[in-house]
């Protein structure tokens, strides 16, 4: 009788369960590894099931002979609290950027001169996603971990197991920790943004962040439900490949999937005709990638060349340029946001860019409008500023309509007709109208944002349908509606109130940086507000405090102190604050600096980096005294510049700003 043959049988006794459920988990498994890995599968889905079925009900009637690297193991209980720390085996290397030719040609020189080695280069694809790092003993999956600073990682092995393409049991019983990229495919990235719209909710801005999200997520069946992938590429323990074509080998023999797209080239020119190529035809791939890998083959050539404190000399990371295209500009509309600002948007001929449609790109402003002579029919240039945020870059005025005019910002309100006023000194417009229905809309929005009280649940369109039925007129109403004033209204159900009064109930709590910024006052982002705790501890304090008080307080200029100082001494604002804590919410003292090394230090952020997301490296900075600032001036200390950096680049090479790179970053807040 084959594996596979063998129908459920619950008369068996428990060695004949045993030796069936091994039996049960090496087909499974293999069966796993036919289908994602390979993409080769030998049976039909329907036998695959049968076999997956009857190894769960030997696993629910003997729960003691269930195994860790059972397949049937993979999404587990959720984590509670903070991810553990894990230390890596080795440091952990980022590897330094080439944006040209010419850098790649100073890259082989350098080589040259230190070693004689004929040199051969293995180009792979750079899979833009988050990096990994998988520890096995005996053959069997122990932790998965982020890469962190380098040297300590997060252990996210709960959500790195739901990941079918990462083995539980190698083919090997071996002593061994592998790296590798996770990732989401392009194709199931779109699906997950189609259900988010679906069910009204924010869609994600780009497979990279979500990917690195769903890793982080406590609760591993969300991960499991995005369909986390994976590649690997390093492998070190009681294996050691002589070159890095025989490692992914080595590693496609132990059950990973290995990226098929990379090359063996013999010189530079191959190195440059695979990267022309790739850049050309990237669009195809189903996953993003952002630049191609190139690695001295030869490990033995590897040692010969070492490494700096920052990144190892045999391998660079060459970033391809920003992905534009050009479209044409069917009309610009004005929103209106929370402080009454009027925004101009252009409304894009849908066009596909860097992994998702962009059909809108904010224009910030008349004046703005005016320096890129933007009109409507216009053919335009767009990229993603940072692979994130659509921009219109150029037009190309050879195709400009002959009748196009010259876009006029309107006088009145297009939400409720009220006056529009340009205040002195100021670029923006806006809404004079303080009773302005989206204006009113918008601040309970950002009072219930992610940055702010992060009640989940509560997107756009349940906002606005709590507003219109009544039911939330400012902030404190949140925390008094219940169940039976939700359930009655259209798209909830009785699960889906009793989940959403859940999260707000969880919300109450809240830290004192995060309070004031949910406020909505004038001026007071979320980096002010954290500014504001780092001087101030209690709310008492920050409402008690005088002008010359908040002017103290580094990063908080005269401007912004007045604005917080008129909020607080504004009676209407004290009431809407009594009536918040009132409802039941909690305010945390504010948290002491981990240290005050990056005091005063004034940090910009461009570009995309790989080692850490944007919100982990300004959590960073701010733990160690410094700010982060939105944008550059005369202020800034520092502009990290990531892959694809902008304007924020340019600017400050014309300031004469220092200019650092994502490597000399991690070395100063280590």
């Amino acid at each position: 009788m084959k594996i596979g043959d063998f129908l459920y049988d619950r008369s068996m006794n428990k060695n004949e369960a045993m030796r069936r459920i091994v039996e049960l988990v090496e087909e499974v498994n293999y069966h796993n590894q036919r289908y994602y890995v390979l993409d080769k599968p030998e049976v039909s889905d329907a036998h695959y099931d049968a076999l997956y079925r009857e190894l769960v009900k030997l696993e629910e009637e003997y729960p003691n002979l269930a195994k860790s690297s059972s397949p049937t193991q993979r999404v587990g209980a959720k984590v509670s609290g903070e991810f553990k720390k894990i230390t890596h085996s080795k440091r952990r290397m980022s590897l330094d950027d080439a944006f040209s030719f010419e850098e790649l040609e100073d890259f082989a020189s350098r080589i040259e001169k230190i070693t004689k080695d004929k040199i051969e280069y293995v180009c792979e694809l750079k899979i833009d996603g988050l990096q990994i790092v998988l520890t096995y003993k005996n053959g069997l999956l122990v932790t998965g971990a982020t890469r962190g600073d380098g040297r300590l990682g997060e252990d996210v092995t709960h959500t790195i197991r739901t990941i079918q393409e990462i083995p539980l049991k190698l083919t090997k019983p071996l002593n061994v920790v592998v790296s590798g990229e996770v990732y989401i495919s392009k194709k199931d990235f779109e699906a997950i943004n189609k259900q988010q719209t679906k069910l009204e909710e924010a869609v994600y801005a780009n497979p990279r962040n979500l990917a690195a999200g769903t890793v982080r997520q406590l609760d591993p069946s969300v991960a499991a439900g995005r369909r986390l992938k994976s590649f690997v590429y390093d492998l070190e323990g009681d294996i050691g490949p002589t070159t890095q074509i025989a490692m992914l080998q080595e590693l496609k023999s132990l059950g990973f999937a290995v990226n098929v797209d990379n090359r063996l080239c013999v010189n530079l020119d191959e190195v440059k005709k695979f990267i022309e190529s790739w850049a050309e035809k990237r669009d195809k791939l189903p996953y993003e990638t952002d630049g191609v890998v190139i690695k001295v083959n030869k490990i033995k050539s590897r040692d010969v060349l070492g490494a700096t404190a920052k990144s190892p000399r045999w391998a660079i990371a060459y970033k391809f340029p920003a992905e534009q295209k050009t479209t044409q500009v069917l009309d610009i509309k004005v929103q209106v946001g929370r402080q009454g600002t009027l925004t101009p948007v252009a409304v894009l001929k849908p066009v596909k860019l860097s992994g998702s449609v962009v059909s809108r790109a904010t224009l910030h402003n008349e004046d703005e409008i005016k320096r890129k002579d933007i009109r409507v029919g216009d053919t335009v240039i767009v990229q993603k500023a940072g692979d994130v945020i659509p921009e219109v870059v150029a037009v190309i005025k050879s195709k400009r309509p002959a009748k196009s005019k010259e876009f006029k910002m309107p006088k009145s309100c297009p939400v409720c007709s009220g006056a529009v006023i340009k205040p002195k000194g100021e670029v923006a417009h806006k809404c004079a109208n303080k009773n302005c229905f989206v204006v009113q809309l918008r601040k309970l929005e950002h009072f219930v944002s992610r940055k702010a009280f992060d009640i989940d649940g509560l997107g756009t369109k349940i906002v606005e349908q709590l507003y219109k039925e009544g039911l939330v007129k400012d902030f404190a109403d949140f925390f008094t509606v219940t169940e039976g004033d939700i359930k009655p209204l259209e798209r909830f159900a009785e699960k889906s109130a009793s989940n959403l009064i859940i999260s707000i109930e969880e919300s109450k709590q809240i830290d004192l940086d995060r309070f004031i910024y949910a406020l909505g006052i004038l001026h007071v982002g979320d980096q002010t507000a954290r500014d504001l705790t780092s001087q101030f501890s209690t709310l008492k304090e920050i409402s008690n405090a005088t002008l010359e008080d908040l002017q103290a307080v580094e990063g908080v200029g005269e401007k912004v102190a007045k604005s917080i100082y008129e909020f607080f001494n504004d009676h209407q604002n004290s009431l809407l604050v009594d009536n918040l804590l009132s409802a039941g919410v909690k305010i945390n003292i504010s948290r002491k600096l981990k240290s005050n090394q990056l005091s005063g230090k004034v940090f910009v952020l461009t570009g995309t980096m790989g080692s850490l997301s944007r919100e982990e490296a300004s959590a960073r900075i701010r733990e160690l005294g410094g700010r982060v600032s939105s944008s550059v001036s005369a202020k800034t200390d520092y502009v990290v510049a990531g892959g694809s950096s902008g304007s924020k680049y340019d600017k400050a090479k014309a300031l004469g700003i220092r200019v650092i790179t994502e490597k000399q970053f991690l070395d100063i807040i280590k």
